[in-house]
């Protein structure tokens, strides 16, 4: 994503800071503190520099991502869908937050091709994403948005992409920051302790594929 994305649509926000910890906090449970971990469309950093794990690495074309990269963070200017500079079961678990809907058909297969080439044998690919079955009227209020995904399809896709999805939340955050939902940690802590289907306003989900058997 260029600069002007960033700086008129996705502006820096410290307050969303505390609101990842609290995330990642979550999202520990599928990434073993011992883990390699790689973030796709990393951005300003928020998911990697929040996880514990042993050693990560962040992906994205925004060209100051190293500026938001927390120290033992390692930046990689470039596309995540060429992540042939990575050696093939390198990783433990890929994450990517927001962005598959930003890419098109062959960037997509390049991209899960690759993360699945580069993650171990049973590593994990972790996706939080919109889920147009519930976000339907403002999904397309982000002028880059060039794919439509629902809790369905993608699972789906990942499977016909070699991952086996092994949990689904169709119904796991707010469509977006921008939205009427938990600013604060400890409402977005309670929020997440709700039944999937009791959380308002969730418009986006929770995927985790493992990698699948050659």
């Amino acid at each position: 994503m260029d600069k002007s994305y960033f700086d008129t649509r996705l502006a820096y926000d410290a307050a969303r800071e505390p609101l990842w910890r609290v995330l990642c906090g979550y999202l520990q449970r599928d990434v073993p503190d011992n883990a390699r971990v790689l973030e796709l469309g990393g951005g300003y950093c928020h998911f990697i520099n929040n996880i514990r794990a042993k050693e990560k690495h962040v992906v994205d074309t925004y060209a100051e991502l190293a500026k938001h990269a927390a120290p033992g963070v390692v930046p990689h200017v470039q596309s995540c869908a060429e992540l042939g500079n990575f050696e093939a079961g390198s990783f433990d678990a890929v994450f990517a937050s927001n962005l598959f809907e930003h890419l098109d058909r062959e960037q997509t297969a390049a991209t899960l091709a690759g993360a699945r080439r580069i993650l171990r044998e049973g590593g994990k690919l972790l996706i939080i994403q919109p889920n147009f079955k519930y976000a339907a009227r403002e999904y397309f209020d982000d002028y880059t948005h060039r794919q439509i995904f629902t809790d369905m399809s993608l699972a789906d896709l990942l499977s016909a992409s070699g991952f086996t999805p092994e949990k689904v939340v169709a119904r796991f955050l707010p469509f977006s920051v921008k939205s009427n939902g938990p600013k604060w940690p400890w409402l977005l802590k309670v929020y997440l302790s709700l039944p999937p289907a009791l959380r308002p306003r969730a418009g986006q989900m929770y995927i985790v594929a493992r990698k699948s058997g050659s």
